[in-house]
C-alpha cells in the first residue's frame, strides 16, 4: 500500500508519540519505521566551524506543521545537489529538523465482506507507518553558509524552488557576520 498525502498529517494538532523503551514490553511502540533520511549536515563541516562562511541563510518556518522525513529527504537531496552543482564544494548546509514522531493508521478495508474480517473504529489506535518531525512556528528548517554574493542569489533561488517540497508556509533570515 502506498502512502497517504501529506495532508491527511501535516496541519494536524497532535500529542507526540515518540516513546521507544531499550525492552520491547515496556515500549508503547512496538515497530519504529527507519528514518528516510540520511545525513542532516552536509558541505564544508571543518570551514563553518572555523568561522569561513560570513553569509547563513536561515529558512524558518511560519506555521506549527509536521514535515514528514520524506518530505525533508526529498529537500535535503534536492538542495544538496544542486548547491554542488552551482556552487560547487564551497557551502554549508545543514537540515534541522529530526523526525521523531511516529505516524499511525488505521487501516480499513473496502470491498465485499470487508465489515466481517476488521473492527472498524474500536480500537482505532493504528500501526505506525511513518516518521515525522514536529516543528513549531519560527523555529528553524534548514541553515546554508556560503561565501559569495554570486552563490546567495543562486541559494535564494533553490530556496525558492525547494518551498513546494514543504507542508508549511517558510520565510528566510539573511546573517551577514
Amino acid at each position: 500500500m502506498g502512502l497517504r498525502k501529506a495532508s491527511a498529517y501535516s496541519h494536524k494538532r497532535v500529542v507526540p508519540y515518540t516513546r521507544k523503551a531499550k525492552k520491547r514490553q515496556k515500549s508503547y511502540v512496538k515497530t519504529v519505521p527507519t528514518s528516510k533520511v540520511t545525513k542532516f549536515r552536509m558541505g564544508d563541516l571543518v570551514g563553518y566551524k572555523n568561522g569561513k562562511y560570513k553569509t547563513l541563510l536561515i529558512v524558518h518556518a511560519k506555521e506549527r506543521v509536521q514535515i514528514r522525513d520524506n518530505a525533508i529527504e526529498a529537500a535535503r537531496q534536492f538542495l544538496n545537489r544542486f548547491l554542488t552543482e552551482k556552487v560547487g564544494k564551497d557551502f554549508y548546509f545543514e537540515m534541522k529538523p529530526y523526525p521523531h514522531h511516529m505516524l499511525r493508521e488505521n487501516r480499513m478495508l473496502t470491498g465485499a465482506g470487508a465489515d466481517r474480517m476488521q473492527t472498524g473504529m474500536s480500537l482505532s489506535f493504528g500501526k505506525t507507518m511513518g516518521r515525522s518531525a514536529l516543528v513549531k512556528a519560527g523555529q528553524e528548517v534548514l541553515r546554508i553558509g556560503i561565501t559569495t554574493p554570486k552563490a546567495e542569489i543562486t541559494a535564494r533561488k533553490l530556496i525558492a524552488s525547494v518551498k513546494p517540497k514543504l507542508p508549511c508556509k517558510i520565510f528566510v533570515e539573511t546573517i551577514k557576520k
